[in-house]
C-alpha cells in the first residue's frame, strides 16, 4: 500500500527545493519520480546508509529474494531496467569471458553480437530501447514491419551471430500484429538463442519466466514502489554473465547498497501486501473521478483495463470540441492548476487522455474530481483550451535554465 510516512507528505522538502507539490494521476513515470516508496523500503535504506557492506554478499542476498519471487535462478538489482536489458545482452554476448567484458562495446570480434527484435517493439521509454542494446556492442536486427510480424521474419532474422533476442511487454509497443512471448521463444529457442523480456511496468512477477523467458527485467521502482532500480532474474548462467558486466559497460549503471536493500525491502513487502484492497482503493477513485464528470457536455469518461492486462483499471476521458476544450488544452489546464495535476497524455492527439489512480495519497482522489469539475465548468476558458498537441523539444534544450 502507497501511504505517507509517519511524518506526513513530502511538501517541506519540495518547498525548499523550489519544486512544485503536483498530483499524479498519470502513472509510475521516472519524469515524476518513479513511485511512492514503501516504508518498508525506506527503513531498509535508512538502516544499511551508514554500514559497510560486500556489495557481493548483499547482491548474493538480494539473488534469494529475486529468486523466490519471480520463479528464477538467481537474480541481481542494477540502477534501473534500461541498465538490466544492457547486462542481460551484454552478459549473452561474452558469457563469463572476463577480457571479453573488458572489451566491450567497441571490441566484439569473436562474439556473437546480434539481437532480434520486432519492430513493433522498438519504442521510446524516455530514449530509444534499441540504444540499450547498442549501448552493449549489439546490433540490432529488427524483425517484422510496425504492424506486422510473422514466424517467419524472426526465424529468418536468426543466424549464426543471434548473441540474444528482446521482447519488450509495454504500452508503448504496438498491442496487435506482434508474435505472442510463447511464439517468440519457441522460434528463439529452436535455434538456441534465448530471450530476454523488458518488463519494466508489469505487475505480474513470474508469468514471463514460467512462459518460456530466459531472462526478464523488471523495475523496482514502478509497482514495487521501491528506489529506482532494476530487477534482473532468470536462468542461473545467463544471470551470472550479466552480473559480472559490472566489470565492464555496466560500471556505468552500479547500483548503491542503498538501492539494493530498498529493492529487497520492496519485493519482501510486494509479498505482504493487500492487493486486493489496492484494488478497491483504485476502483473507488475512478467512479469517484467518472461520476464527477457525468452529465459536462463534451466529455465522455470510460473505465477501462491496462493494455499488457495488468490488474488495474484506469479512467480515459474523451474531450470533444462541445466542451470547449481540447484534450490537450485540458491536459494543460489541470497542469497549470494549483496544486497541478499531471494526467496520462500520451494519446492527447486522438483526443483523449488518461487518469491513472496508482499514485494517490490520501485526499488527492477527491481533489481531482473537484477540480475537473470546476475547470469543465467555468464560464472562462483558458487561451490554449483548443490547443492541438505539437512535438517540442526546446524545453528540454533550455535545462538548467
Amino acid at each position: 500500500m502507497k501511504t505517507y510516512s509517519d511524518t506526513g507528505s513530502n511538501t517541506t522538502i519540495r518547498e525548499r527545493l523550489g519544486l512544485r507539490p503536483i498530483i499524479n494521476v498519470s502513472g509510475t513515470m521516472t519524469t515524476l519520480g518513479a513511485s511512492i516508496i514503501v516504508p518498508e523500503a525506506i527503513s531498509a535504506m535508512a538502516e544499511i546508509a551508514s554500514q559497510w557492506v560486500e556489495m557481493d554478499d548483499l547482491q548474493r542476498a538480494a539473488s534469494v529474494i529475486t529468486a523466490r519471487l519471480t520463479g528464477g535462478e538467481a537474480g541481481f538489482i542494477t540502477a534501473c531496467c534500461a541498465s538490466g536489458i544492457t547486462m542481460a545482452i551484454a552478459g549473452a554476448m561474452t558469457g563469463t569471458n572476463l577480457l571479453a567484458i573488458e572489451r566491450l562495446p567497441d571490441d566484439t570480434e569473436g562474439l556473437k553480437s546480434e539481437v532480434v527484435i520486432q519492430l513493433g517493439h522498438i519504442v521510446n521509454y524516455g530514449a530509444p530501447i534499441d540504444q540499450s542494446i547498442r549501448v552493449a556492442g549489439a546490433k540490432v536486427i529488427s524483425a517484422g514491419t510496425v504492424s506486422v510480424t510473422q514466424d517467419y521474419h524472426v526465424r529468418e532474422a536468426i543466424n549464426e551471430r543471434t548473441a540474444a533476442a528482446l521482447y519488450v511487454v509495454a504500452h508503448h509497443t504496438v498491442q496487435y500484429g506482434m508474435l505472442s512471448l510463447e511464439e517468440f521463444c519457441d522460434i528463439c529457442h529452436a535455434r538456441g538463442v534465448p530471450v530476454i523480456v523488458d518488463a519494466a511496468s508489469e505487475y505480474d512477477l513470474r508469468s514471463f519466466l514460467a512462459r518460456g523467458a530466459d531472462i526478464v527485467v523488471y523495475s523496482g521502482h514502478k509497482f514495487l514502489s521501491g528506489p529506482t532500480s532494476g530487477i534482473v532474474a532468470g536462468r542461473k548462467d545467463l544471470v551470472r554473465a550479466a552480473y559480472l558486466q559490472n566489470r565492464g559497460v555496466a560500471r556505468a549503471m552500479k547500483v548503491g547498497k542503498e538501492s539494493i536493500a530498498g529493492t529487497m525491502a520492496a519485493l519482501e513487502a510486494w509479498e505482504k501486501r493487500d492487493h486486493a484492497g489496492i484494488r478497491q482503493r483504485e476502483e473507488a477513485a475512478l467512479n469517484l473521478w467518472r461520476d464527477s464528470l457525468q452529465g459536462i457536455p463534451g466529455i465522455v469518461a470510460n473505465i477501462i483495463p491496462d493494455p499488457t492486462a495488468n490488474p488495474l483499471d484506469r479512467l480515459q476521458i474523451f474531450v470533444s470540441p462541445e466542451s470547449r476544450f481540447s484534450a490537450a488544452g485540458l491536459a494543460s489546464a489541470l497542469a497549470a492548476g494549483s496544486p497541478p495535476i499531471i494526467v496520462r497524455n500520451h494519446e492527447v492527439e486522438r483526443g483523449h487522455f488518461f487518469l491513472d489512480p496508482c499514485n494517490l495519497h490520501p485526499g488527492e482522489a477527491e481533489i481531482v474530481a473537484e477540480r475537473l469539475r470546476a475547470v469543465l465548468t467555468a464560464a472562462d476558458r483558458p487561451a490554449d483550451a483548443m490547443r492541438q498537441p505539437r512535438k517540442d523539444s526546446s524545453g528540454a534544450l533550455r535545462w538548467p535554465d
